[in-house]
């Protein structure tokens, strides 16, 4: 493996700290996002039910807040319901704008890495390149054919490098864009399931 990387050329090196960039926020993000901490089964009929029965005080809030995603959207609703439901469904947008971001973290740095990656190898296969004509400036045309292998050699395994970090770097960016997408129209789902139960009980109580 060392020397498949030292055949590479010095540019290897970028790459390979792209590759464990890459990997280290991909599993950062799958350990993040997953379902049950984004959006937590059953949170908005407990809520709901804490609400209906008068239980739900600051205290109950704030962990609302603390617990979840999910959760912090419903607490930034809740907080604002005697407002009216005009008023919910702001806090409940702005707080979930941010929420969404927060999921979002990183996300640009595996994109950058999926489009700089390729242009790294490419840059190495250039000085590749470079290496290999050189050799025909050589007196005799082709010089030192160890030399000329070796300009060859980095080209391929550079070009190679790159886009075997590029490529998986960009189809988990997309996995994880399209993920952070779903767990947004979810949380909307589920706050607005709630803004309409509050709604529809404050009427009943008028």
């Amino acid at each position: 493996m060392f020397e498949i990387i030292t055949s590479g050329g010095w540019m290897m090196w970028p790459i390979i700290a792209c590759s464990v960039l890459a990997l280290a926020i991909v599993v950062e993000r799958f350990w993040t996002l997953r379902p049950q901490r984004i959006v937590p089964p059953h949170l908005v009929n407990h809520v709901w039910g804490l609400y209906r029965k008068h239980q739900f005080d600051t205290m109950q809030l704030r962990a609302l807040r603390m617990g979840s995603p999910l959760g912090t959207v419903l607490a930034a609703a809740l907080a604002s319901h005697s407002q009216g439901r005009a008023a919910m469904m702001e806090s409940a947008e702005q707080t979930g704008r941010q929420v969404v971001h927060e999921l979002e973290r990183y996300l640009n740095t595996l994109g950058t890495i999926a489009s700089v990656s390729p242009y790294l190898g490419l840059l190495g296969s250039v000085l590749g390149m470079i290496k290999v004509f050189s050799t025909f400036s050589v007196a005799g045309g082709i010089g030192n054919p160890a030399r000329l292998a070796g300009g060859i050699s980095e080209i391929l395994v550079a070009t190679a490098a790159g886009l075997a970090v590029a490529i998986p770097s960009l189809i988990f960016h997309r996995f994880f864009q399209g993920r952070v997408t779903d767990y947004a129209v979810r949380m909307e789902e589920e706050t607005q399931r709630l803004i309409d139960a509050v709604h529809a009980a404050r009427e009943d109580d008028h």
